[in-house]
């Protein structure tokens, strides 16, 4: 049974098991971002680009990639990656300091193209955190943490439908954890309830 239990020092405080030990990066992930309110188009656009970017990645991987990331896509503007053509496709699949997967590069194009028309209805922020369910109780483990959910089998299909692309209900699950409209950091975590 994996908790939140505490880092090595009883000084530090209890996290989610995902993030203790010696990885600095996650740590500092999970105290300073994961489950934290985002909002803002691009900042939404990036973090849907980033979640699309790690499928069937570490997330370790995206983390230390995440620099390379913002400067391969101009900071996650969505407006100046929906006027990408060809030669940037060329140019990020030529990019070693990204994820060079030709379908998710593209996707990424897509979903600035989807986000830009989005604008009309409200905007990426008003749409995806329509989709915020109830909050439910604590996990206590990390089994008790879904990897799906109606609200994320839903904001896919919704995805989908308004021109988005490599946006599955697990990669949105994924994303609804990272962005605060869900709650997953367990039982006991110094972050549980924080991001409210």
């Amino acid at each position: 049974m994996i908790t939140a239990k505490s880092a090595t020092s009883s000084i530090e405080p209890i996290r989610c098991a995902w993030a203790t030990g010696a990885v600095v990066d996650y740590i500092a992930y999970h105290d300073e971002e994961w489950g934290t309110e985002l909002r803002g188009d691009d900042a939404l656009f990036e973090r849907l680009s980033l979640e699309a970017f790690q499928s069937g990645l570490s997330w370790l991987t995206i983390l230390n990639k995440r620099g390379n990331f913002r400067a391969a896509f101009a900071g996650f503007d969505a407006d100046t990656v929906a006027a990408y053509d060809d030669s940037d496709v060329e140019r990020l699949m030529a990019d070693a300091g990204i994820v060079r997967n030709r379908r998710k590069v593209d996707a990424a194009i897509a979903n600035a193209r989807a986000t830009v028309a989005l604008r009309d209805g409200g905007g990426l922020e008003a749409f995806i955190w329509s989709f915020r369910p109830e909050p439910g109780p604590a996990p206590v483990t990390t089994a008790d943490v879904p990897t799906t959910s109606p609200e994320s089998l839903a904001l896919s299909k919704a995805l989908k439908k308004a021109g988005f692309a490599h946006v599955g209900p697990t990669t949105m699950y994924a994303l609804m954890e990272a962005i605060g409209l869900v709650d997953d950091h367990l039982e006991g975590c110094h972050r549980r309830g924080a991001a409210h």
